[in-house]
């Protein structure tokens, strides 16, 4: 199959919040974009509304713990387009909130790395390669501030350690891919008004997803291995 012009996108983790908003947006670049998410009657929905605004945008179920549900996704992309050019890993749970370290239960923490940290593994493990065999891609690693060593406090020890790795990720693999066009960087969206965020919180879902969509399409010459907060970096 021939590469087409038009860029394929991959969100996960998309069917509301900041993940949606990403959705939305991508697609009104003219990018095609794949929803995904857990659970496909929330995703479809989703999807559903934002077609009705005029975006290209596809659904996929998919849980990022899942290894046989990223293969089908793999092969869904493989099968229809041949490419992938960007990828934002958006998935992601806040499980243990304000418990301390020495009260956070293991299979928490276990369930929070499984999600927030090695499920943008596997999924950057399954993409890469067709990305490198185009000799194009964009990674964008959903992290939070909550994840910089350098302002690192107590308590949400899973989230937090869980953001971190992810952080760690995102250096190691640019380092790895710097010579594949194929930029990888990590961002803090900000206290967002989402779902985990709540309705208190100060950021719009469009202040939440602007450094997703500026890092997910940067030119080549673009930064890469980097950790941004409104376009900016900020300390790992």
């Amino acid at each position: 199959m021939k590469q087409s012009s038009q860029k394929i996108a991959i969100v996960t983790g998309a069917n509301r919040g900041i993940g949606l908003e990403t959705c939305r947006q991508l697609s009104q670049q003219g990018i095609r974009t794949i929803l995904t998410s857990r659970d496909e009657t929330k995703g479809q929905a989703a999807v559903g509304n934002l077609r009705e605004e005029g975006g290209e945008v596809l659904y996929h179920q998919l849980d990022v713990t899942d290894l046989g549900g990223i293969s089908r996704l793999r092969s869904f992309v493989d099968e229809n387009f041949d490419q992938l050019d960007i990828l934002v890993n958006n998935a992601g749970v806040f499980l243990d909130r304000g418990t301390s370290v020495f009260d956070l239960p293991l299979e928490i923490l276990q369930e929070t790395m499984e999600v927030n940290f090695i499920g943008a593994l596997k999924m950057c493990q399954a993409f890469v390669p067709l990305m490198r065999k185009n000799r194009f891609g964009r990674i964008v690693n959903v992290s939070s501030g909550m994840g910089s060593i350098t302002s690192m406090g107590g308590h949400s020890a899973a989230y937090k350690l869980s953001k971190a790795t992810l952080n760690a990720l995102t250096s190691i693999m640019a380092d790895e891919l710097k010579e594949d066009n194929i930029l990888v960087n990590t961002m803090a969206p900000g206290w967002v008004r989402t779902d985990m965020g709540g309705p208190s919180a100060p950021r719009s879902l469009a202040q939440g997803a602007d450094t997703i969509i500026w890092l997910a399409t940067l030119p080549d010459d673009g930064p890469t291995g980097g950790f941004f907060e409104d376009r900016q970096m900020v300390p790992w």
